[in-house]
């Protein structure tokens, strides 16, 4: 049976796996399910329309589920999905998503999501993601896997953050960041690649150097344009597809508006929402370029 405390308030319709616990003071509203092994420690509430994975461990004063902050919301039915062993610590909050942006936000497996973290609707956050103390992800933002975000970092709308990529503490990002760099500054700038994280995931040898160079050649030597050096790069490096992976990223955010590949979801409401296990973008927009 669920170790459900006393002073807990579980709306009926919420569905609780047999090993949850829900600590004191917890409140779990409608169109809510709990999956096996997760701890709610006490004073979280789950608002509504939220299902939970396995293995989830939510701290206190936690707000999951609440209603979205767009006034393009008219109560239409949107769910916050949460997939397996996920640290979420005090005072996250994290919002349910707007039809706009698919009709959920989601979070993977394996995050740590620390204190004070805010989480916008429509946000799309992969594996193994490492978000610090008091980051602010605005709607529609889209984090890759195994990316690592700074404390007080501030994300604008619809920007993209890439697999293994690493933002700086109290960061303004304004524009999508590159998998597998490093990003800093207000505004937010590419300071370097990510090796270590790299290394970290499993990378290759060659993979690593592939990025290494890619990012001396497009963001610290002067010579052609950026279209022709990602040419160049891809030509040399035909087989690596971190490599491409970022090329692709760089292509998709110079085809989106004001550096942000998502972008064109805000002048398009019909447009799909790309998958959130491969949020660069890696198919290329047809006919795209990028100039220096």
């Amino acid at each position: 049976m669920p170790q459900i405390h006393p002073t807990a308030v579980i709306d009926p319709t919420a569905e609780i796996a047999e090993d949850v616990v829900v600590g004191p003071w917890c409140v779990i509203g409608p169109r809510v399910s709990i999956g096996a092994g997760t701890i709610l420690r006490n004073h979280v509430v789950v608002e509504s329309h939220t299902r939970f994975g396995r293995d989830n461990v939510v701290y206190p004063f936690v707000s999951i589920g609440g209603t979205p902050q767009d006034r393009k919301y008219r109560g239409e039915e949107t769910w916050c999905v949460i997939g397996d062993r996920n640290h979420i610590r005090e005072q996250v909050t994290i919002h349910r998503g707007t039809m706009i942006g698919g009709g959920a936000t989601r979070i993977g497996d394996s995050n740590l999501l620390m204190v004070g973290v805010h989480v916008a609707h429509d946000c799309v956050i992969g594996n193994e993601v490492t978000i610090a103390n008091a980051a602010l992800l605005a709607g529609h933002v889209h984090v890759g896997d195994g990316a690592t975000i700074g404390g007080n970092a501030a994300f604008h709308h619809f920007v993209t953050v890439g697999r293994a990529s690493l933002v700086g503490g109290l960061a303004r990002v304004n524009k999508d960041v590159p998998p597998y760099l490093i990003v800093e500054g207000s505004p937010a700038r590419i300071r370097g690649h990510n090796h270590i994280q790299m290394s970290r995931r499993g990378a290759s040898e060659m993979a690593v150097e592939a990025i290494r160079t890619a990012y001396r050649k497009l963001f610290c030597e002067a010579g052609a344009a950026m279209a022709v050096r990602i040419n160049e790069l891809r030509a040399e490096f035909p087989a690596i597809r971190e490599l491409h992976e970022l090329c692709d990223a760089l292509v998709a955010s110079h085809a989106g508006v004001h550096g942000r590949a998502l972008e064109v979801l805000r002048a398009d409401d019909k447009r799909s929402v790309p998958s959130m296990w491969h949020p660069t973008l890696a198919a290329r927009p047809e006919g795209a370029s990028i100039e220096q």
